[in-house]
């Protein structure tokens, strides 16, 4: 074989493995999105087909044993054979999102696609679909017979159906912005229906009497199929998402650069290495081949770090707005208390040091009073009296006040003058001349410190507002990107968010006790809050009492019955409430333990129905008990007539 032949080969099998370890990398990537949403696991499935068809062509070509090849080459058929029934299933996905859901005949399709898949995957297995297998050059292959030839029409068939769906969904979408990516998203499933399609089986001739054309072909296709399957990437990553646009962007492009492009680099430099040593030491394996993995690996992952802070601002949209820059440092800039505390640490160990005292601190004002923060030499009492009073008192002495074997020295704001808290140190009399000087040097030190930790600690407060609000508005973007129906939709109809589901079931099962329970984000909610007001309880048992009250509104009326009518409810009562075992709980009600996980995922979305409904509730409770007199009295009369 020739120089240009080997080289091509040897590129496209890297490509093909590029476009398994992308597949793969992305269906990773894809199970972090709301897998409650339609589109994303309908397109799981669809990453799960390409990296087994793309994955098995690159481990077969690259397997020297034809046994072991021919197994390789099977994982991609049983790909290939599931791939048109996951694009019906995108496309009807994709269509329910844009506000056309299905009135059972696409729906029908779609059972009809998998079973045709299952059947398809049978014949693999079974070998009555494939034909005899080729291992010779250039591409090994399965020979074509008659039910391959069906199998092709099948493809094209779904494929055909898919693809009207897909132009259906882009005609009924109308935001500029999401008709964009929905043209992304059209243009990059072009990849694995044309990428994917086993071409040497069909064309066995081609590739036996023009190899360097079909080379060239083959190359051609799985580099234009990489951009296109990113492309198809970046679309779908905004679907259920109530991320902004720029948090998506970033995510995914960080993702990828980690993923698939540091491993496919890696993985293409030693398969250079291998061949090399091979051709011209005739060694393919010796230690530059280790080396070359795992010096690639370490410097694209340096490379990313380090230009992070570049390429961030550019994919985020933030290098020409001022606030979103400033939040985008805020976590370099942000001063924590431990932070203050080592910094005014190390200010007391150099005024013991360079003033020969024993013993320092700094206390901070506190809601009028002083806190201690650092001390150095030893623990200190510090007055009760209040800071004001105190401040009064040490500037009726000149600035130095005398208490109880210490003098202390006011700490204020650089430029509102305000008190932030007082310094402190042992000395048996005043410091003069040049100690005096430092001694002001390190308290104005101390000081500024002291305001830029005030300053940070009000950014946080504010960022834990915003954290804390609704997030009614970004799931509503999210469900309306692409159905600008769902505009009107009311909070309790929208799909809740899968952070808090993850929270609702994260305390469901450590419901009687443990860190999910007592550390949840949960006790921020307002409902958590007045029940730990009104019921004196702590946070743990606050939690559980909110869950025990919105399981328990899911109990239909009457005694329980192990019915339908009960099925959510049991499940919630006995597996979380009680504590049974899940396989007891499945045999109680009836259930395989693959359908009580499905019906257990439901009901976790009835609690966190209910538990929206509830902080509903509770924030207007809060805001009515703030209302006035008189607007509190007349408020339930107005809504009434409302």
């Amino acid at each position: 074989m020739s120089a240009p032949l080997l080289f091509l080969r040897a590129f496209n099998q890297v490509l093909a493995a590029g476009i398994g370890i992308t597949a793969l990398s992305l269906w990773f990537y894809a199970l972090t999105f709301n897998l409650r949403n339609r589109v994303t696991l309908a397109y799981i499935v669809m990453l799960a087909a390409l990296a087994a068809t793309f994955g098995g062509r690159a481990l077969g070509n690259a397997a020297q044993n034809p046994s072991l090849a021919a197994a390789w080459f099977r994982l991609q058929w049983l790909g290939i054979v599931f791939l048109p029934a996951a694009y019906v299933h995108f496309s009807d996905a994709l269509l329910a999102t844009t506000g056309k859901p299905s009135r059972g005949r696409r729906r029908a399709t779609v059972w009809l696609a998998y079973a045709v898949a299952a059947i398809g995957a049978v014949g693999v297995l079974q070998g009555w679909l494939l034909g005899p297998f080729r291992a010779t050059a250039p591409l090994p292959h399965y020979q074509a017979t008659g039910w391959m030839w069906v199998f092709a029409g099948v493809y094209v068939l779904l494929m055909a159906w898919a693809w009207f769906h897909f132009v259906r969904a882009y005609r009924r979408t109308v935001v500029r912005a999401s008709r964009r990516r929905m043209a992304y998203l059209l243009l990059g499933a072009l990849a694995p229906t044309v990428g994917a399609f086993p071409y040497p089986a069909f064309l066995g001739s081609l590739t036996s009497g023009a190899p360097l054309f079909f080379w060239l072909l083959a190359t051609l296709s799985n580099l234009i199929t990489t951009v296109l399957l990113v492309l198809m990437a970046y679309a779908v990553a905004f679907f259920g998402a109530a991320w902004p646009d720029r948090v998506v962007r970033v995510r995914l492009f960080r993702w990828l650069l980690r993923g698939p492009v540091t491993v496919s680099t890696a993985l293409a430099l030693t398969t250079a290495v291998r061949r090399l040593g091979a051709r011209y030491l005739h060694q393919p394996y010796t230690m530059l081949v280790p080396l070359t993995m795992v010096l690639s690996v370490l410097l694209l992952e340096h490379a990313i770090g380090a230009t992070a802070s570049l390429w961030e601002p550019l994919l985020g949209g933030w290098q020409n707005d001022p606030l979103l820059t400033n939040l985008y440092r805020l976590e370099e800039r942000l001063f924590t208390r431990q932070d203050l505390e080592q910094f005014l640490e190390a200010v007391l160990a150099a005024l013991c040091d360079q003033l020969q005292v024993p013993h320092a601190f700094i206390a901070a004002v506190e809601e009028g009073h002083l806190g201690l923060l650092v001390s150095v030499g030893g623990e200190v009492a510090l007055p009760e009296k209040h800071a004001e009073a105190l401040l009064d008192e040490v500037v009726g002495q000149g600035g130095l006040l005398r208490w109880d074997g210490y003098f202390l020295l006011p700490l204020r704001h650089p430029e509102s003058e305000m008190l932030l808290g007082v310094l402190g140190f042992a000395a048996a009399r005043v410091p003069r001349g040049e100690g005096r000087g430092l001694l002001h040097l390190l308290a104005r030190r101390a000081a500024l410190a002291l305001a830029y930790y005030a300053g940070g600690q009000a950014a946080a407060r504010a960022l834990q507002g915003l954290q804390a609000g609704d997030d009614f508005i970004p799931r509503l973007r999210a469900v309306a990107r692409y159905n600008q129906r769902q505009v009107l939709a009311a909070p309790e109809d929208l799909p809740p968010s899968a952070e808090l589901a993850q929270w609702v079931k994260d305390a469901l099962s450590h419901y009687w006790g443990g860190p999910r329970l007592s550390q949840n984000p949960l006790t921020g909610l307002q409902v958590v809050q007045q029940a730990m007001a009104e019921q004196d309880k702590d946070a743990s048992q606050a939690v559980r009492s909110v869950l025990r009250d919105a399981v328990e509104r899911l109990r239909p009326a009457g005694e329980r019955r192990f019915t339908t009518e009960w099925l959510l409810y049991n499940i919630l009562e006995m597996k979380f409430l009680q504590g049974h075992k899940v396989r007891d709980v499945a045999a109680r009600l009836a259930l395989s333990e693959a359908s009580f996980y499905r019906k257990q995922r439901t009901a976790v979305e009835e609690v966190v129905r209910v538990l929206l409904e509830m902080e509903a509730q509770a924030r207007a409770r809060s805001t009515h008990s703030q209302l006035p007199d008189n607007q509190a009295t007349t408020q339930p009369s107005n809504d009434a007539t409302k």
